[in-house]
């Protein structure tokens, strides 16, 4: 692959990744939207709609499709997918940085499989 294929990739799994992060502090400003007996709380589904981490996830969201359809133009979906996973990587320790989440044994050893199998894979290409 070349560089500009590897940024291109790299770029989309990153706002990728961000969104994610975005539309989970987005959820801690409205609260849980759906009640644990299953009904939308309507209270908090418009304060989510007003969170401006929303709106930045899906901005992130539109520009990461963008890039993500210009590296599928230059380089295989069997190569190109599965580098997607880089973004569960990123999203654990961020999220263990910015939420609290913990990074258990059995995620760490989650993470350096994924680790493994995206070398792999690169390596391949």
């Amino acid at each position: 692959m070349t560089p500009l294929t590897w940024v291109l990739l790299l770029a989309g799994v990153a706002l990728n990744a961000a969104a994610q992060l975005l539309l989970k502090a987005a959820t801690r400003v409205s609260g849980a939207l759906v009640t644990d007996t299953g009904a939308v709380s309507w209270d908090a589904a418009l304060k989510v709609l007003q969170a401006v981490p929303l709106w930045l996830g899906l901005s992130c969201y539109a520009v990461s499709v963008f890039l993500w359809i210009a590296a599928l133009s230059r380089v295989s979906v069997s190569i190109a997918y599965p580098l997607l996973s880089i973004g569960y990587v990123v999203n654990a320790f961020a999220a263990a940085a910015l939420f609290g989440e913990p990074l258990t044994a059995a995620k760490l050893a989650g993470i350096a499989l994924i680790i493994a199998g995206v070398f792999i894979l690169a390596r391949a290409a």
